[in-house]
């Protein structure tokens, strides 16, 4: 169940750094109502594959998401920031769930991964992913596969 998050929670006095922990901890929660209220109008997610995708497309992402991965986390190593632009260095993983919902073991995945958050006004305006995607995606072809 999508956990309920502050009205319009006012970010304009903190960093960028405490903007981009605070969106990382709700992706952590799994809370996609955090997720899409720390989003500035503007905002755009960037996958590893440069695909990018406008805020109205990110709830129905997110939900997805976590349907697919339902133990989703993220683990920042290092932090860097630069004005409104936040490198965050860690590592990504959880366990794929095929069609069948089933949580099995040998679906675990984790695959270094670094972040990047340009943040204006106290949103993130860009998150992009830069992951290996291949733990996962091999999880997804042997679910696949009879």
């Amino acid at each position: 169940m999508e956990r309920s998050t502050p009205q319009s929670l006012d970010r304009t006095h903190m960093t960028p750094i405490e903007i981009a922990r605070q969106f990382v901890a709700a992706i952590n929660a799994h809370n996609v109502n955090a997720i899409v209220e720390c989003m500035a109008p503007e905002h755009h997610f960037v996958d590893s594959l440069g695909n990018r995708f406008p805020r109205a497309a990110m709830r129905t992402a997110w939900q997805q998401y976590f349907k697919m991965v339902p133990d989703n986390w993220i683990k920042i190593e290092e932090e860097l920031s630069n004005g409104d632009e936040v490198i965050l260095l860690g590592k990504a993983g959880g366990t794929y769930v095929p069609g069948d919902g089933v949580l099995r073991a040998e679906n675990k995945w984790e695959s270094p991964a670094v972040w990047r958050a340009v943040v204006a006004g106290g949103k993130v305006t860009e998150w992009r992913v830069y992951c290996d995607n291949e733990p996962i995606r091999e999880k997804m072809r042997a679910a696949a596969s009879p």
